[in-house]
This record gives C-alpha cells, structure tokens and sequence, in this order.
C-alpha cells in the first residue's frame, strides 16, 4: 500500500499552490482532478481571459497563470492523477485517509481539498433552439481570442467575465456588443468604467428572445425589458456569459458543510481529522472568495497538515530563500 503525506483533491490554482509548497516542505504529495488538465476553471473555461488580482501583475492571461503554476511545482517530483472523480474520503482506525474515486483507492497521512467550485457547467442560453448552434456560433466560454479577429461578436451577460470579454474582443473582432437584461452591470467599478470609455456597443435592458441562422447562427433578435423596442443584429458569433453551476455534494464525506462549501477553522482544518482545505470551497466569518485568498490559505493549510502527521514539525517553516539553493 502506497501511502502518501499529503494528497490534495482538486487542481485549481489553490490546489497547484498547495503542491507546489509541500514540495518545499519536502512532502511526498499527490493532486487528483476530474479534469484531463491542471489549471481547474482557469484552463478549461477561460485561459484567454485577463485576471487583475494577483499579486505582482498588474494583469495575467489565466492559461499563462496555470503554466507559471505548473513550471513551478515541477520543482518537485508530485504525482498527478487526472480525469479521476473522488467518490469519498474515509479516516481509518489506524489514521491512515483512503480515497475512494471512480477509478482506485489512494491512501493518504493527510488530506487537502481544494475542490472550487465544484463540477461546473455553465448556464446554457434558455432558447429552444439554442442547443443546435453550441460550437455553430455560440460559446460559453473562449479558449482562443483569435478565432473572433474580423467577426461581428455579441456577449451575454452582465458580470466581469463578460465586461472583460467585450473589452478584450474589442481590438480585435470587427464590432462588440454587450447585451444585458438589467440597465446596471454586477462588475467591478473600473471595468464599467473602461466599458464606457470603450467602443463596445452596450445594450441595456435587452434579452435575447430569438437566435436564427442557416446550420451556423447568423442573427439575433432582442426585446427592451418591459417595452415593445426590438432589434435585429447580424452577428458572427454569440458568447453566452450567465455564470456556471456547481455540482458539490459532500454529505457522503461526512464533513461539516453546506452548499456554499466546507467550514474550516483557522488553521483551515476541517470536521475530519487529518482533512484540511483551502480555496473558494472554504468557508469561515469574512472569507473573500479571490485567487489571491486560497494562495494565502494553501501554506496554511499544508503547515498544519504536516504538524498533524507529526507534531514535531513546525507550522512556521523556514523562510523560502533558506530552502532552495542557490
């Protein structure tokens, strides 16, 4: 039986971090994902998409975040277990941690997870015909910029993914236009802003009521909310931006927990013993769900799992530049 120090469920940007340090902490470590790729939301769903709150750039392309993250936990010999699904996760009599996912059984001293949002999917446009032009002219997400160069786009949605969608198409389809049912936008000030100042043709409140086209979609047809103004557009492409669902149900895992996600103590510790977490699915008084947050929780949470699997370690390490040689 293999067992490892610390296994973390769950690839995102928070899970890659938390590899990556105990690394430095020199803990034999292994990630498992559902998807075929490190990076979880970030390199599925939008790689092409600028992320402005990480620290130490002013802004990022989220695929370049992913592969700085993966350069840099190759520092390390980690063990990667992708397109597995965990099932549940059980604490022995002997304290050992086994993994039941849908294809083996792993076993672990401790546990982190850093699981998300969940399983997503994103909100499908509610059209009758809609479902016939996904990949024919409508996306959910971009995983190229280029491939909109010279094209007529429409986005729909009205948070940041879609404001920051609209202003990065800008230069380079032919036109964009942003449609939203509601006159306000749910996004950050500056990015409202920027729209503004931008030659992004805004339509507020509209909603999408018809899509048309001959095999691939070629129009769109709006209604003013509460009046009878409609428009037509003729577009190339339609970007559907309504947010994602998640799929998370961790009832059969025995921890304390809701929908919003896990509760964890300070030292990110969960109901189970030797099963830490970090990322958006913690949950505690004054938890802000950013990038930045699950990279400060990850170091937390991989200190105070070793200190568990061994009380003599320290859960304040050494400094890094005392780590690595140079």
């Amino acid at each position: 039986m293999d067992i490892y120090d610390i296994t973390i469920i769950g690839a995102g940007p928070a899970g890659m971090f938390a590899a990556f340090y105990a690394g430095m902490r020199q803990a034999k470590t292994k990630i498992i994902d559902t998807l075929p790729q490190l990076g979880g939301q970030l390199a599925t769903l939008y790689p092409e998409k600028y992320i402005y709150d990480i620290p130490g750039y002013p802004k990022i392309k989220a695929g370049e975040l992913v592969q700085n993250l993966e350069k840099q936990i190759t520092t390390f010999n980690q063990r990667y277990c992708l397109e597995e699904e965990v099932l549940k996760i059980e604490r022995q009599e002997d304290g050992i941690i086994e993994i039941t996912t849908n294809q083996r059984v792993h076993y672990s001293r401790a546990v982190i997870l850093a699981l998300g949002n969940g399983s997503f999917q994103p909100r499908k446009l509610a059209l009758e015909n809609a479902e016939m032009y996904e990949g024919y002219g409508i996306d959910y997400y971009v995983s190229d910029l280029m491939k909109y160069a010279g094209k007529k786009v429409a986005i729909a949605g009205g948070g940041d993914s879609a404001i920051d969608w609209a202003l990065m198409l800008e230069p380079i389809a032919k036109e964009v236009t942003l449609i939203h049912r509601r006159p306000d936008f749910r996004a950050h000030e500056h990015s409202v802003e920027l729209l503004k100042k931008s030659s992004v043709n805004v339509l507020t409140p509209y909603l999408l009521t018809e899509i048309s086209g001959d095999r691939t979609l070629d129009a769109i047809h709006l209604q003013k909310v509460k009046e009878e103004e409609t428009i037509d557009l003729s577009i190339d492409y339609l970007i559907v931006n309504y947010g994602f669902s998640s799929t998370l149900n961790l009832k059969e895992w025995g921890l304390n927990s809701t929908r919003q996600g896990i509760a964890v103590h300070s030292d990110m510790r969960t109901s189970m013993e030797g099963v830490y977490a970090c990322g958006d699915i913690v949950q505690y008084e004054g938890k802000v769900k950013l990038i930045a947050t699950g990279f400060g929780e990850a170091p937390t949470a991989v200190n105070n799992a070793l200190h568990y699997i061994n009380p003599k370690n320290r859960t304040q390490p050494a400094h890094s530049t005392s780590v690595f040689d140079h």
